[in-house]
């Protein structure tokens, strides 16, 4: 496999790990669960932090940026 096609693997799965904290922590801020909530939320994020970082060493911080956005708005729909 090259480096451009594991670039793209590492993007994609990164991308997914983003979608899937999202969708946690907006479940965690309006599911049913009370306990704990403000630790879930911030864990979540925090990860999503993490993914944001590898995304910026593989295509750049504007382009890296753009698809975080492109994730958390569609979560948001």
């Amino acid at each position: 496999m090259s480096e451009r096609s594991e670039n793209k693997s590492e993007v994609a799965r990164l991308l997914q790990q983003i979608e899937q904290e999202c969708s946690a922590a907006r479940l965690g801020l309006h599911g049913y669960a009370v306990t704990a909530r403000h630790k879930f939320i911030t864990a979540r994020m925090e990860r999503m932090g993490a993914c944001h970082e590898a995304l910026i060493d593989l295509v750049g911080k504007e382009e890296a940026a753009r698809m975080v956005v492109e994730v958390m708005e569609k979560e948001i729909r």
